[in-house]
């Protein structure tokens, strides 16, 4: 198995307005639903400007190539979590064994949208997943992921905050141009999402500074936290070993 361990910023840095905390809790915005249901035979369907669309089984995506890949995550409500082990195959190894060579004629790719059994999607530059360091990760901690962080596969790109790393990962489209975004609800318009979503230059929001919105985050990571906390309580927090 390769390694993949991160190297290119300081071991003990965090990007601007992160705060390192103990445990990874389950986020996002359906954090007060149950995770989805995963298919007894996974498989991740791969279409948008194809010849044609097609489908791979689970085992055979991530059974060849596999790489560890260690790195900080960092969520976009200014929390991050440090020495997470993801193990699973590099996004750019499926995009050129599976992929390019499935690509319309004459249509040059530069977006991806990578979808989750969840509902959720992120339309990434493509530029942004051939980088080193982004996988499709199956494991976590060297145990199979579980509902909590995704299961049965995810998407892993320590570079960009929490929301571009979809979990449940089931589609992969690649498009020609970024879709139009359409319109949106006012909670949405109010925290919207960065395209590109980097955390080392601090992309939180879509059109405001990100050293601006950080309050606006930090009263989320609050809640987050607190909920996260009451379901240890609980017994349905999992808590993953991050040593």
């Amino acid at each position: 198995m390769t390694d993949m361990t991160e190297t290119t910023r300081p071991r003990a840095a965090l990007p601007p307005g992160q705060r390192e905390i103990d445990l990874f809790p389950r986020f996002g915005r359906r954090v007060d639903q149950p995770p989805p249901t995963v298919p007894a035979h996974p498989t991740v369907t791969f279409g948008g400007a194809l010849t044609a669309p097609f489908e791979i089984p689970l085992d055979e995506l991530v059974g060849a190539d596999r790489r560890e890949l260690a790195a900080d995550f960092h969520c976009v409500a200014g929390w991050s979590v440090t020495g997470l082990v993801w193990e699973g195959v590099a996004f750019a190894d499926i995009y050129q064994r599976y992929v390019a060579p499935a690509v319309t004629p004459g249509t040059t790719v530069t977006h991806v949208m990578v979808r989750g059994l969840d509902g959720e999607r992120f339309v990434a530059q493509l530029d942004d997943l051939l980088a080193d360091g982004v996988l499709l990760a199956d494991r976590l901690g060297g145990r199979p992921l579980d509902g909590t962080h995704g299961a049965p596969l995810r998407l892993v790109s320590p570079a960009q905050y929490g929301y571009a790393n979809i979990k449940h990962v089931c589609r992969i489209d690649v498009l020609a141009g970024a879709p139009d975004a359409g319109s949106a609800a006012l909670l949405d318009r109010l925290l919207q999402s960065h395209p590109r979503a980097r955390v080392w230059e601090e992309e939180r929001h879509g059109t405001v500074p990100g050293w601006l919105i950080r309050p606006i985050y930090r009263v989320i990571k609050a809640v987050m936290l607190s909920a996260a906390a009451r379901r240890s309580e609980s017994g349905h927090h999992s808590k993953v070993n991050i040593g």
